[in-house]
């Protein structure tokens, strides 16, 4: 597979021989290339994961108190908020590359950003994330990592084609959420759904991007146990044991895949129709949704009695609490929860950088334990069925979905996964019935191009 072969040409070899570029040359220093970059990118996501979390703390946490308060006060979001809004239009504005995708667009992966987008793409998820606003860091680890190893392969190869080019990106993104989503083949998933690969291709692209996974996953293990901070997973312990589903769990199946449609609908259809707005008025309307986000946090405490952390940030950190401590929260204060946390996932989809995956894991596990206290219906079951269902509804990727719910419970997960599945295929069809293609996803690309 060479750069100046005829792309008619490598087609057709591919055809005739899919596992032709796997005994070349070429491809073997392709995956050495991966492998080092998967190390250097994993070591930065881990750095950029870190750097967002201490910011969380100094800002939510250590602020107030270094400025005389006793507590964190209950109007405290408000400014910082207001701030990152702020910051963000000021960033997506000035700086090239639009602070990346616009998330309530949905998840995008196709093409590298330019590596004059990068600092933009960097600063703009920082902004939003550190915060409070409710995105994940999934969809800016995923364009960073694309985008620096295209331009350290470019600078390395300036004479590679594009095919390899397209694969060393697609690597770079692997490695970059590596360890981020609990293990590297759910990431591996996510990436084949989104960018929509297939065919020949799919095991060419997929073997550098696993080895680029796989190192980077062993590399924030390094750093988590040489730092002190412990090993990021998604697997909650010490839930519950969910027994084997049973005829009355399968049909709540049915009724949470429904449920879960008409909310991710409903969150997604804001998102998109508060956009243009925003995007007409930048400086003005994004530290607006920063106030709002802030607002709905502090309606959310005072109504509940809970903490503001429920509705801010993504829900990563939130989320083991909540499945840990299902008996302190009433119907009201999960009812009130998911009016809050729906409204400010929308509002920061339309106006801030990051990605959808966590703020809809959280939304399903807090829906599935609301609809747990009908009978006959175990919270565990209910949970895994929601978050399922919640992220297929934003993500529009069953098999990631049923991954990502399954991979919380550990070795529950394979108990519920019938369930999970009958949620999330029910959620998907609903989805797909009740939504309009998104702007640019009518046709998904064959494979990650280069920018």
């Amino acid at each position: 597979m060479t750069a100046d072969e005829p792309a008619a040409d490598q087609q057709a070899a591919l055809r005739a021989d899919p596992f032709g570029p796997l005994r070349t040359r070429g491809y073997l220093m392709l995956l050495l290339l991966t492998a080092l970059f998967g190390v250097v990118l994993s070591a930065g996501a881990y750095g950029f994961l870190q750097a967002v979390a201490h910011l969380q703390k100094a800002l939510f946490s250590s602020l107030p108190h270094a400025l005389g308060f006793h507590g964190v006060p209950v109007w405290w979001p408000l400014p910082l908020l207001a701030v990152g809004g702020l910051l963000t239009a000021l960033i997506v504005r000035y700086l090239p590359g639009n602070g990346g995708h616009q998330p309530a667009e949905g998840l995008k992966t196709g093409g590298a950003a330019p590596a004059a987008e990068l600092p933009g793409i960097l600063l703009a998820a920082v902004a939003s994330l550190a915060f409070g606003a409710v995105v994940g860091p999934e969809a800016p680890l995923i364009a960073l990592g694309g985008g620096l190893a295209l331009y350290g392969f470019r600078l390395l190869r300036p004479g590679a084609g594009a095919r390899e080019q397209a694969l060393v990106a697609a690597a770079g993104s692997f490695a970059a959420i590596s360890a981020l989503l609990g293990s590297p083949l759910v990431g591996a998933f996510l990436l084949m759904e989104a960018s929509g690969l297939g065919g020949p291709l799919l095991g060419i692209v997929l073997v550098p991007g696993l080895l680029a996974a796989g190192i980077g996953a062993l590399v924030f293990t390094g750093l988590g146990t040489w730092a002190g901070v412990g090993v990021g997973t998604l697997t909650i312990p010490d839930l519950p044991h969910a027994g084997r589903p049973d005829v009355a769990q399968f049909g709540y199946a049915l009724v949470i895949g429904i449920a879960a449609a008409l909310l991710g609908t409903g969150v997604r259809r804001l998102a998109l129709r508060l956009q243009p707005g925003v995007n007409r008025r930048r400086t003005v309307w994004t530290p607006v949704a920063g106030l709002v986000v802030a607002g709905l946090a502090i309606a959310y405490a005072e109504g509940s009695g809970k903490g503001t952390s429920d509705v801010l940030f993504s829900g990563q950190s939130a989320l083991p609490h909540l499945l840990l401590s299902t008996g302190t929260y009433s119907a009201g204060a999960l009812t009130l929860l998911l009016a809050c946390k729906s409204l400010a996932y929308s509002v920061s989809l339309s106006a801030f950088r990051g990605g959808p995956i966590f703020p809809a894991l959280f939304l399903g596990a807090a829906g599935g334990i609301l609809l747990s206290h009908l009978p006959g219906l175990p919270f565990v079951p209910a949970a895994a069925m929601g978050m399922g269902a919640m992220s297929v509804a934003l993500l529009r990727l069953p098999l990631t979905s049923v991954m990502l719910a399954t991979l919380l419970l550990g070795h529950d997960g394979v108990t519920v996964m019938p369930l999970v599945i009958v949620a999330v295929v029910v959620c998907h069809v609903a989805s797909a019935r009740l939504n309009p293609p998104l702007p640019g996803t009518a046709e998904p690309a064959a494979a990650p191009a280069p920018a």
